[in-house]
């Protein structure tokens, strides 16, 4: 089937740069990679940044006097220029390096655990969080209620994939603390009403933490426009390294709130009886920090921009849309999550019959076609719709009509298999 849509992006250009696109396995099969929802794929531009910065400029940051210490502090702080700048952060000094975004959201969940009052979350407080969250949004704060007796509370599913937000007054209460979720599913696809919480949480006083880890690859993510106090995301998802996050917050709660790991750098001094603390960032960048990985992903936001984020997301929509309509068509396929383009990220979750999704996922990578399957690290949402996984397909600004004819092929060949 052929398809065109003026949103797409020009791919053929696009997958140059992609080295690992060109891979053929399984028998002489071209890769078909539907798995950028789990970590995307790096750019040539990318694998060099981060290849250069080992070969000429390595060195530890912020303490040396000699070149090399220098080139390194200047392209470490010049990535955190770069993030700050592609999300629209007031201040540099408000982009935290992490190594995922498990990490950033567990650091604001032990910053919340150690704080003074107003921000001190205890027994006397709740936390509220949603049925869809990733794994990482949900366990931090069980540990966290776990350790100070606080009321964990969230929101349920609807049954076609969204946040049931009907009785969003008694979930989000004069007690809550802070209000986490996720801005895109990371299973369902769904994208969450953004405004609709933040408003909430604001007129009850409570913080709110986004997940923005689906988001910040696939659309501009603006994090002053959408009200928010924190915002995680990952690197590995947007072209960039494996071992690098970003935890944004606001200037003043970075400053008020106090710091989850304990080391070199940030200091400002240390005696045998007390130590006092660097201003943010350096405050929560304990130790040596993801260098070459901050390199990586600066160099990542330099890629996405020239191609920019708007076109980015136009692909990923118009793709996203013929996936789904092409979905339809495939006998007792269902899919879990919202079945309009305009309701979600690139990310597609289906069941096929009463086929198992990790055997979907064999016969599929037989193929030559890499999809995910499981629970995808968000278990309590498949317990919701009762069914024990799901085959997640996902795309990126380098996926094609073409891959998507291939993944239905490939469907029709599962289906064939299992008779």
């Amino acid at each position: 089937m052929t398809f065109s849509s003026p949103g797409l992006l020009d791919t053929e250009a696009i997958r140059k740069d992609f080295p690992i696109l060109d891979r053929v396995i399984h028998d002489g099969k071209k890769l078909v990679y539907l798995d950028s929802a789990a970590s995307s794929q790096r750019p040539r531009q990318v694998i060099e940044a981060v290849s250069t910065y080992y070969e000429q400029h390595h060195a530890n940051v912020h303490r040396g006097v000699h070149v090399l210490a220098e080139e390194a502090t200047a392209l470490y702080e010049d990535a955190r220029t770069k993030v700050a700048e592609f999300i629209n952060a007031p201040s540099r000094d408000e982009v935290i390096f992490t190594k995922n975004a498990s990490e950033s959201l567990n650091l604001v969940a032990n910053m919340l655990g150690w704080a003074d009052e107003p921000y001190r979350v205890d027994q006397d407080t709740e936390i509220v969080i949603t049925e869809m969250e990733h794994h990482s949004n949900i366990v931090p704060w069980q540990l966290l209620a776990q350790r100070t007796g606080a009321k964990l509370k969230w929101f349920g599913l609807t049954d076609d994939g969204r946040l049931d937000l009907s009785n969003i007054e008694q979930i989000i209460t004069e007690k809550t603390k802070i209000v986490s979720f996720v801005l895109v599913s990371n299973i369902l696809g769904t994208i969450n009403p953004v405004d609709a919480i933040v408003r909430r949480a604001q007129e009850v006083g409570a913080l709110v933490l986004i997940d923005a880890s689906q988001a910040a690859p696939h659309a501009p993510l603006d994090v002053q426009a959408l009200g928010a106090d924190f915002v995680a995301f990952t690197g590995h998802k947007m072209c960039g390294p494996t071992g690098i996050g970003v935890l944004w917050g606001r200037q003043e709660l970075l400053e008020d709130l106090p710091p989850f790991l304990g080391g070199g750098e940030m200091i400002e001094t240390v005696s045998m009886s007390s130590s006092t603390y660097a201003p943010a960032p350096h405050k929560f960048e304990a130790g040596t920090p993801p260098i070459a990985q901050a390199v990586g992903l600066g160099a990542a936001v330099d890629y996405l921009n020239a191609i920019g984020m708007e076109k980015i997301a136009a692909h990923e929509h118009a793709i996203t849309e013929y996936a789904l309509a092409r979905l339809a068509d495939v006998p007792d396929l269902r899919i879990i999550g919202p079945a309009s383009a305009e309701e979600r990220g690139a990310a597609i979750s289906f069941t096929l019959g009463d086929i198992h999704p990790h055997d979907v996922g064999q016969v599929l990578d037989e193929q030559g076609i890499a999809v995910r399957v499981g629970h995808h690290c968000a278990r309590p949402v498949c317990l919701r719709y009762g069914i024990p996984a799901t085959t997640r397909a996902s795309f990126y600004l380098y996926s094609t009509p073409a891959e998507v004819d291939a993944l239905i092929d490939g469907l029709e060949h599962v289906r064939q298999f299992f008779g």
